[in-house]
């Protein structure tokens, strides 16, 4: 049997957490109205993402659309837009309903205490926040307690922090500069503040860790009693600070991957995939199903789904291109068109949908599959899927990763994207 076209050197293919990503999208010609790309779209239960772009500092392994620096002049500027953006949104959508909103960046809170009072009255122009799950994103030298204090009393429901390591050194290494007593005050006032979830975000990977240096990191956060954690794998990226520090460091984070999946798992911790860890009972309850429920993204950062479309605004990495496009944003007067995307056809949505199911540990829904598309998966992708299985990477007789399929999700979900797809992202000029 021929195996999938993946790099079977390396299990560090790349971060999936959207299909497509941004580089394979492109100006849409002509421009869809917005009312027209929802018109015949469900939108009982969707997902509104506000993306804040900036940032106190830039990581060095961080290749997020953000800019650090904002003076409030920007940012109030922003929100302008924003604001704007929301109307037009609005109106587009007609009568809908959110099960789920999030803030993302970039750091939203990042933004004062009254600048993230009027991210959250954006917000609830159209979804009601307080009734449903929020989620938002901070950092260690963001989340102060009057800041935590707007986004309690607005709703949110879950808090989650980039900690990366918490060992001084590390944090260094990973061009993170952060001091252990700003961690852990960020932490005591985010549990202060009553957050039904706490998120820690840690990487594995980085120069000069070692399985101890990693156990005590994951200790230190087990203190906390989290309810979710991330285990991120350092990945070297393109016009990054750590763009040209890259060696072949595969077995390292196999290995530390191995010993933090396991020691969570000690712990009373489930696996939801590879990247994420929660205590059995507290996942939130939520109606939206990122297969088949629409998401609706505001900020010149967001991505918005559709069933056939998916759109955003220009991408970049660059520090003077973020700019520009930010620049751009904050001017902007009419948002009731989709600029920048990518039109999925029926093989694109068997593709993303297999992928974001395969990726959890719960693993595919094969009677969903069926019911949504009318074929097998097992007869649409049977090269993937039978070499994976080839591999051990699958569960006998069912579309669910095995542990070791588990670790290599980083080469089994670009190892999906079409050959449209592949085409799109390597013709793209990084910028």
């Amino acid at each position: 049997m021929t195996l999938p076209l993946i790099q079977t050197t390396s299990p560090y293919q790349g971060y999936v957490y959207a299909y497509p990503h941004k580089t394979a999208y492109r100006p849409l010609d002509p421009r869809p109205r917005l009312a027209d790309v929802w018109a015949a779209e469900p939108k009982d239960a969707l997902f509104l993402y506000l993306h804040v772009p900036f940032c106190e500092m830039r990581c060095g392994f961080c290749n997020l659309f953000t800019r650090t620096g904002a003076p409030e002049e920007l940012t109030g500027a922003y929100l302008d837009a924003l604001d704007r953006q929301t109307t037009a949104t609005a109106d587009a959508l007609g009568d809908a309903s959110f099960a789920t909103a999030a803030f993302g960046g970039g750091t939203p809170t990042y933004l004062t205490a009254a600048e993230l009072d009027r991210l959250c009255d954006i917000a609830a122009r159209l979804a009601p926040l307080g009734a449903i799950p929020l989620g938002v994103e901070t950092s260690p030298a963001t989340a102060t307690p009057d800041r935590l204090a707007v986004l309690r009393d607005r709703g949110a429901t879950r808090v989650s922090i980039g900690v990366q390591s918490f060992i001084d050194a590390e944090a260094r290494a990973a061009v993170r500069p952060q001091k252990r007593a700003e961690v852990e005050a960020a932490l005591a006032a985010i549990r202060a503040a009553g957050f039904p979830t706490l998120n820690i975000d840690l990487i594995y990977g980085i120069d000069g860790q070692t399985p101890q240096s990693w156990r005590y990191s994951l200790d230190t956060a087990l203190a906390w009693e989290p309810e979710e954690l991330y285990l991120y794998p350092l990945y070297v990226r393109p016009l990054t600070g750590l763009d040209r520090r890259a060696r072949d460091w595969d077995d390292q984070r196999l290995e530390l991957y191995r010993t933090g999946r396991d020691h969570l798992l000690s712990r009373g911790y489930e696996q939801v995939s590879m990247r994420m860890f929660r205590r059995p009972g507290t996942a939130g309850d939520t109606e939206y199903c990122c297969q088949t429920d629409g998401m609706v993204g505001l900020g010149c950062g967001a991505r918005s789904y559709t069933a056939d479309l998916h759109y955003s605004f220009e991408y970049a990495v660059g520090a003077s291109q973020v700019r520009g496009i930010i620049d751009d944003y904050v001017r902007e007067t009419d948002f009731g068109t989709a600029r920048v995307g990518f039109a999925l056809d029926g093989d694109e949505r068997r593709r993303r949908h297999l992928l974001q199911s395969l990726l959890q540990a719960s693993g595919v829904d094969e009677g969903l599959y069926r019911a949504r598309f009318g074929t097998d998966p097992r007869d649409d992708f049977p090269v993937e899927l039978g070499g994976w299985a080839e591999r051990g990477w699958l569960e006998p007789g069912a579309l669910r990763l095995t542990p070791e399929g588990l670790a290599h999700s980083d080469a089994i979900g670009p190892a999906l994207f079409s050959p449209r797809v592949r085409a799109l992202m390597a013709s793209y000029e990084a910028r």
